[in-house]
């Protein structure tokens, strides 16, 4: 059973999260669940995603990584060479598989391995980004601000 959900009095309400409804709303699509797919926490900032699509060969996939979204997308070549086939089991259409990933997340390497196509993924926080510990000094205080300090710091130099 499918129930919709209807955004739009939020969207009206907020500034700044359509990017959040978007996400919502398109998690609440329903796919067809090709090509299936295992994503593993390695660690706590390391991440795998495998896919298997047996029947492909790595020249038939494309990854690509944007913004905060990684795109794979499989085109098997015409094999109309190859026989007649009287039963044909592994599925070998198309597919185009959508992974939204979180600010900092960065795709690494990609490996392709008896039918499984495995993608590193892992969380790079900028230092800017980091806590940082800040040391309290002795002393009182100056009473000046923190521009006047560095003026003053700077005609001392």
């Amino acid at each position: 059973m499918r129930t919709n959900f209807d955004f739009t009095p939020y969207r009206r309400s907020t500034v700044g999260f359509d990017r959040l409804f978007n996400l919502l709303e398109a998690g609440a699509r329903e796919d067809d669940g090709y090509p299936l797919f295992d994503i593993v926490k390695l660690g706590d900032d390391s991440f795998r995603i495998t896919l298997a699509i047996a029947g492909f060969r790595p020249d038939d996939i494309e990854i690509v990584a944007q913004q905060n979204q990684l795109t794979v997308t499989g085109k098997r070549a015409d094999d109309a060479d190859k026989g007649e086939y009287l039963h044909r089991g592994i599925a070998s259409r198309s597919f185009e598989r959508r992974f939204q990933l979180a600010d900092f997340i960065e795709v690494g390497a990609a490996s392709f391995e008896h039918g499984l196509l495995s993608i590193e993924l892992r969380r790079v926080v900028p230092e800017a980004m980091k806590p940082r510990r800040i040391e309290i000094g002795g002393g009182a205080p100056d009473g000046r601000q923190i521009g006047e300090a560095k003026e003053k710091a700077s005609e001392v130099a």
